[in-house]
Order: structure tokens, then sequence, then C-alpha cells
């Protein structure tokens, strides 16, 4: 799909994002899961947890219809449910084991990124495991440099247009608007998560995890 190609132009390592993802519920779970998929695009994450993990129930949720007209056509088995909903407006209490939300909450500004949070801890049973991965804030102003600089080379170096990439980095902080690394765990821990590590980093991505 175009879609997905664009991504990985865009986004180093992310086949490796999922991998990520497939490794740690593995750890946390042996028996089949119930699985939120927020902002689920295309399908991508539930293409590996179909092939990876066992599933009770798997939910595509995203704010297009579009996209979710894309997965109910991939993925119409019995055991999956679609539901077109902004991430702010979840409607789950107490009913999933995994949580995932791969590149969406950067996009929000920091009272719906909490709003988003508290509506994901909500939706986790007891001890479940919510794991996001998303842009990051650098520490400093040249560290911001530096970083967006790399990721424009990155993007170039995949056959992107110079004019592609100038208007991808141009984005930050206007269409989406990541946090520092210690603020992303602050937060989460505000939102009453028992735990939150590092699952992986690298360039202006990272991984998060947090057990409810």
């Amino acid at each position: 799909m175009e879609y997905n190609t664009k991504i990985k132009q865009t986004l180093p390592y992310y086949d490796e994002f999922y991998k990520q993802v497939i490794e740690l519920v593995k750890t946390f779970h042996s028996g089949a899961v119930r699985w939120l998929d927020v902002g689920c695009g295309t399908g991508k994450m539930g293409s590996v947890a179909f092939e990876n993990v066992a599933l009770e129930k798997f939910v595509f949720s995203d704010c297009s219809e579009k996209m979710i007209k894309i997965v109910k056509e991939r993925f119409d088995f019995e055991n999956t449910e679609f539901v077109v909903c902004d991430a702010k407006e979840l409607d789950y209490v107490n009913e999933f084991d995994v949580i995932t939300a791969i590149q969406v909450n950067h996009y929000m500004n920091e009272t719906s990124r909490k709003a988003a949070l508290m509506k994901y801890y909500a939706a986790l049973k007891n001890n479940g495991l919510f794991i996001s991965f998303e842009n990051f804030a650098p520490f400093t102003d040249l560290g911001k440099s530096i970083y967006l600089e790399r990721w424009k080379r990155y993007q170039l170096e995949q056959g992107k247009s110079l004019e592609e990439c100038n208007k991808h980095i141009e984005r930050y902080g206007k269409e989406y608007f990541p946090i520092s690394l210690s603020e992303n765990i602050e937060l989460m821990k505000n939102c009453g998560f028992k735990i939150v590590e590092i699952l992986w980093l690298s360039n202006m991505q990272v991984g998060i995890w947090g057990i409810k």
C-alpha cells in the first residue's frame, strides 16, 4: 500500500516498532488476549498481532472512516470489532489485556493527550498493558535541531524530495506536538499507571509501556 510505503520512508525502524510490541506482549501473556489498537490505520498492528499472538478479541479503532473501511475488508473475522472513534471518546471500561497506540498520541495537545491516556487506562483490565510509540521532544534546542536534521537526511535517503522532507520537518510543533521522555513518563504516572518504562528508543521515536 502507498500509505505504508510513505510511512517507511518517513520513520526509521518502522517495522521494529511492531516487533518490539509483540515481544513485550508475549512476555506478559501466554494465553489469548483482548486487544485494542487505537489509531489502527490500515491495520499494520492487527496484521502482526494475528500472525504472532493468540487473540480472544481484537478491536480496531480509528477516527477515520476510510481506515476502518480498509481494515474491515482485511480482517472481517469473528473475533474482530471495528470502531470509528476519536481516542478521547473511547467508551470501554476494564475490558482489554493490551492496548496499543502507534504514532497517535503526539498529534494531540497536552489536554487531549491526557484525556486519551485516561481513556486507555479506564479501558484496560487491572494489570493490563498499554504500549505506545510516538515522536518525542529532545531536551534542548540544539538536540532538536540535530535530531531534525538527521530525520531529514533519512527521508532524503529513502527517496523523498527535499521539498517533501522540509514540509515534514516543518510540521514539528504545528501539526504534531512531541513532549520529552520525562514528560511522557510523568504524564502516564499522573494518569494512574503504576509502572511506566521505556521499551525502545531511536532517532526521535520512542516506545513506552505502562501497567494499570
